[in-house]
């Protein structure tokens, strides 16, 4: 059984003098709900004051938006795995669209992210997803497909257990628009059975797709109820502690 997890993308939102007053009314809000995984990815500059405001339960997983994937070394403006951690970070996002767009980070550089944060002990949350031309000429089942399996080129069945894949149609990234539940499952049915090609049926079973495409209260709940949806990549509704806390509750 697959426990839900809903991650809030915080994106370039919320510096170090607003996370806490997000953090402590996320907390308050999601007093009292159980049987779900909930973590948020603040900006690199919020990664302090989010990890002191996470000081009671319920228990928020601490992650980042994005990550390098050396250790160390001449690359201004990255921000190592290592560094992460310190930072009380478990999970990064991973190629998500608006970083495929508008920094041309492309699929080999996922897959070297995912391996440097799988080495850290770290989880990668690894985006993939279609763009609307792609999706209008029939091809989004190949674009996915191809995206995935080279973004976890390498990883081994016993660690591929360890990776979140989030799949998140572009055409419906801060657009207001959403796949329907249909289109939604079909490609979450599909991911999983490319999974089950890379890393067989036991492993693919337990891992977790999330789906993100403007995710709202409004659509959350029908989405969530699909079999091979396991949570949600939520972006601006992740802004609002109680938008976010009733997206948790439609999970459970």
């Amino acid at each position: 059984m697959r426990i839900p997890l809903l991650i809030g993308n915080w994106k370039m939102n919320k510096g170090p003098s607003e996370t806490a007053e997000l953090v402590e009314g996320l907390l308050a809000a999601l007093e009292g709900i159980s049987g779900v995984d909930v973590g948020i990815a603040p900006p690199f500059v919020s990664l302090h004051a989010a990890k002191g405001a996470l000081v009671r339960p319920p228990m928020v997983l601490l992650g980042a938006q994005n990550c390098h994937w050396a250790e160390s070394g001449a690359f201004t403006g990255e921000i190592s795995p290592s560094m992460l951690a310190e930072c009380g970070c478990s999970f990064a996002i991973l190629g998500h669209s608006e970083r495929r767009q508008f920094f041309g980070e492309n699929d080999s550089g996922v897959s070297k992210r995912a391996h440097a944060l799988l080495k850290a002990g770290m989880v990668p949350v690894v985006c993939v997803g279609e763009t609307l031309d792609e999706r209008e000429a029939g091809a989004h089942l190949e674009v996915v497909e191809k995206q995935l399996t080279a973004s976890l080129e390498g990883i081994e069945a016993g660690s591929l257990g360890r990776v979140v894949i989030a799949y998140e149609p572009v055409w419906a990234i801060g657009t207001g628009k959403t796949a329907s539940p249909e289109q939604a499952q079909q490609m979450h049915e599909h991911i999983r059975k490319i999974l089950i090609k890379l890393g067989g049926a036991a492993v693919a079973d337990g891992i977790r797709i999330l789906y993100g495409g403007s995710v709202t209260p409004d659509n959350a709940a029908i989405l969530l109820k699909q079999p091979d949806i396991d949570g949600a990549l939520v972006g601006g509704a992740s802004l609002d502690a109680q938008k976010f806390a009733s997206i948790v509750r439609f999970s459970v």
